[in-house]
């Protein structure tokens, strides 16, 4: 007993019981905090009908705010324990300084993406990120908080460091490259309105043709068709050119720019047989009645010149199939009429005489695009012979082995055929 009470009353023994102390009862406040008073504030916000409250407790804003109770605690209760030296509450304090700062600052930086959370969900949000802005701004906290902390440890004034820092200007804009490109291309982007999350962009210089799921500050994400992931320096987005599908989106429709390649061996004019047949087609009953009487007075008008064929304007199939592809498209139900429509014929080539169809899908959904276009063009392919036309197709196996099938056969004939003759003769 007598050494115990020697021992407490020894000055270095209350300072050590003192600090333990202070310790436990920080670390009991930790766990009061922890265990009953954040619970208690996701409950109250959890019944509230707004939805910031919620925001600030997914991202742990309240947590990290508790976490600097039991360093507040330490700080102004140093103090308070006898025997304690100046120089070690001096460092106590600069340490929890410290903690303290690190603390608030990650608070707001929760609090910074609690709020930007909130503004994605709302429409604006949806169409322009600010994850970029929010960025910039947490560095600018990290770095400020990191200046606080090592004045705070080491005693500097924070003057003295940011006079080191001016010197080193030039090795830090080397380390901020990518962040001060980021962020002037944000800005640009954002203020340009030239990329919104949700939009259809092509890259083929990176790769990239999908849908943008998120605009930071460094990158931008875009997934791709196949589900692939291709992040994007978002500088690459200012200095490069890409494609976004945007206007096509807002627009209502698609663009649908296909030609059909028709045989030059198959067209030919109009005789009159055909044209009582495609007379019958509902689609042209008009134009041909109203081409007829045109061309009728025309060729009237030449007088004994018109004798000639050559001499008189007559009606083509290639014409007449163009003139129905313009009304069947002029009538689709699918296809969008405020928008530019017309089927045209491009200068022929090798492949025989393009006749392109541009016009634009009422839908911008792509399986119902995909549909609308194939089943416009399996209907045309399907009336080619109507109108005596044909498309070009370069020989395959099957054309060369039937053309050396019938090559042969002719062979045979006038073979057969001259074996007659001889024996007529003898």
């Amino acid at each position: 007993m007598q050494t115990l009470q020697h021992l407490m009353d020894l000055p270095w023994t209350r300072s050590v019981l003192g600090v333990l102390a202070l310790l436990a009862l920080a670390w009991l406040a930790g766990q009061l905090m922890r265990r009953l008073l954040l619970r208690l504030v996701r409950g109250i916000t959890r019944r509230t009908a707004t939805h910031w409250d919620d925001a600030l407790c997914k991202y742990g804003t309240f947590r990290w705010l508790a976490r600097s109770v039991p360093a507040l605690l330490v700080q102004y209760g140093i103090v308070l324990v006898p025997g304690v030296p100046a120089g070690t509450e001096a460092l106590v304090g600069n340490l929890t300084t410290a903690l303290l700062v690190f603390f608030v600052v990650m608070a707001i930086s929760a609090a910074l993406s609690a709020a930007e959370d909130m503004y994605r969900q709302t429409p604006r949000g949806q169409q322009r990120s600010i994850k970029g802005m929010v960025q910039l701004i947490k560095l600018g906290l990290f770095v400020a908080a990191a200046l606080i902390i090592i004045a705070a440890v080491t005693g500097k004034h924070i003057g003295l460091l940011l006079s080191g820092l001016g010197a080193m200007s030039a090795v830090l804009m080397l380390i901020f490259k990518d962040t001060i490109l980021g962020f002037v291309a944000g800005v640009q982007l954002s203020s340009n309105d030239m990329l919104r999350v949700g939009d259809w962009i092509e890259m083929p210089q990176l790769n990239a043709d999908g849908d943008v799921i998120d605009i930071a500050l460094h990158t931008v994400k875009v997934r791709n068709w196949d589900k692939t992931i291709t992040s994007i320096p978002s500088w690459r987005l200012i200095s490069d050119s890409y494609k976004n599908w945007r206007g096509m989106q807002e627009t209502g429709g698609r663009r649908i720019k296909r030609a059909l390649q028709i045989d030059a061996a198959s067209v030919h004019f109009l005789g009159e047989a055909e044209l009582r047949r495609l007379s019958s087609l509902r689609l042209l009953a008009d134009y041909l009645s109203t081409k007829e009487r045109d061309l009728a007075q025309w060729n009237q008008a030449q007088g004994d010149a018109a004798a000639v064929p050559a001499n008189r304007r007559r009606l083509t199939n290639l014409g007449t199939f163009r003139a129905y592809v313009q009304a069947y498209l002029d009538g689709h139900p699918q296809i969008h009429h405020g928008l530019s429509c017309m089927v045209r014929q491009l200068a022929s080539g090798a492949q025989g005489i393009p006749l392109e169809l541009y016009c634009f899908t009422a839908t911008v959904e792509w399986a119902e695009y995909e549909g609308i276009h194939a089943d416009i063009f399996d209907h045309l392919f399907a009336l080619l012979p109507e109108f005596g036309l044909a498309l070009y197709q370069q020989p395959s196996g099957q054309d060369v082995r039937a053309g050396l099938a019938a090559q042969a056969g002719q062979g045979a004939t006038s073979l057969t055929g001259r074996k007659a003759h001889d024996l007529v003769e003898a």
